[in-house]
């Protein structure tokens, strides 16, 4: 499904996205803290993004399991694949911000 490898991308990019924030967040967080608030807010929108997205995906695949059976394992196979690295990547991110709160 070509529409699951869509929003695959742009939740990679919005992970990539929020990391970038996050990073600068932390550089920032000494020399300018305003800047390094925003670009932690800046962080958390990403990630809010993500979970949107995300969570699209996981209709898209319900509702074709409720319509057709269970999706073909090729199919599942890479959802499986990026969805793993992506939880990987949000881990990272979710850590980065939490050392910018002092969490």
């Amino acid at each position: 499904m070509k529409i699951i490898q869509k929003l695959s991308d742009m939740v990679d990019d919005e992970l990539r996205d929020a990391s970038r924030y996050a990073n600068c967040a932390m550089k920032y967080k000494e020399e300018n803290r305003g800047l390094a608030d925003v670009f932690y807010t800046l962080s958390t929108e990403e990630m809010r993004h993500m979970d949107m997205l995300h969570g699209e995906v996981v209709k898209i695949i319900e509702t074709y399991r409720r319509e057709k059976g269970e999706p073909p394992p090729e199919m599942l196979a890479v959802y499986n694949y990026l969805h793993d690295k992506q939880i990987a990547k949000a881990g990272e991110v979710k850590a980065m911000q939490a050392l910018y709160k002092g969490a």
